[in-house]
């Protein structure tokens, strides 16, 4: 476990880290884009009050809770699925990378009522209008992660 805590401490700290340098200290949300490497990479201050690609997205109160008690539930279950099955190192890794993502965006539901994204990656003629960031990076590394190094069901002795 303690691969998972390593893992998910420094997904979490490179999450915030970029979301402060980004929202606070660049101040993206007043300035709303910066072009980095266009189209390649560029900065789009994004507010997500709902899941990914703003799926269930809703400026309520209600909705933002019920987000924060999903991500958690979904956390304690990766949690219980580790104490419920042999995960090799790549496995806890990847499983450490899921739960930090999913703790740094729930963070930024409790300090600022939506999640933070600013990355925004377009490609070869094709204009991507939606943003991400570092944890949802990391939960869709993760989640792939576990599903490709997932451990063997432990036998009852």
């Amino acid at each position: 476990m303690r691969l998972v805590f390593w893992a998910g401490f420094w997904v979490f700290l490179a999450d915030q880290a970029t979301k402060y340098l980004v929202v606070h200290w660049m101040n993206l949300r007043e300035v709303g884009s910066i072009d980095v490497l266009p189209p390649f990479l560029n900065l789009r201050m994004a507010w997500n009050y709902g899941v990914n690609f703003g799926l269930f997205s809703g400026d309520s109160s209600a909705t933002r809770w019920i987000l924060i008690g999903i991500a958690l539930i979904i956390v304690a279950f990766v949690l219980y699925w580790l104490r419920k099955e042999n995960f090799g190192r790549l496995g806890l890794i990847s499983a450490g990378i899921l739960v930090g993502g999913a703790l740094g965006n729930i963070i930024d539901r409790v300090l600022y009522g939506a999640v933070a994204d600013f990355l925004n990656m377009s490609c070869c003629g094709f204009n991507n209008p939606f943003s991400f960031n570092v944890a949802d990076i990391a939960i869709f590394v993760g989640a792939f992660g576990m599903v490709i190094f997932g451990g063997d069901e432990k036998e009852d002795v």
